[in-house]
């Protein structure tokens, strides 16, 4: 679920002061992606929303939410984006939010 070599790479990278403000940041613009994706989607956005969310998502080891962002981009860039599970997308980023949260401390 969360690539926690990619997470000790970000934090040494930038530093734990650093790290702790773009852990903040990611979750903030992600929540809000996700929070305008539930109540008023743009389909004809969604494939942009999705590569944004896949990108973030990557950067910080959320590898699990990234596949499913990257699936639901390919999806939506198909044509289909109706056939994108947004309530499951946001399942699966609170999940991985959940066991970052809980596994920070215990990462190396």
């Amino acid at each position: 679920m969360i690539d926690w070599s990619r997470v000790t790479q970000l934090r040494d990278e930038v530093g734990a002061e650093d790290f702790e403000e773009v852990v903040a940041i990611f979750l903030e613009e992600v929540e809000e992606v996700i929070l305008r994706l539930r109540s008023w989607p743009d389909m004809s956005l969604l494939d942009k929303d999705l590569h944004f969310l896949k990108g973030s998502a990557l950067s910080l080891g959320f590898q699990s939410f990234s596949n499913m962002c990257q699936e639901g981009e390919r999806t939506a860039a198909e044509g289909k984006p109706e056939h994108v599970d947004i309530a499951e997308l946001a399942n699966e980023f609170e999940r991985s939010k959940m066991a970052f949260l809980g596994g920070i401390t215990k990462a190396p």
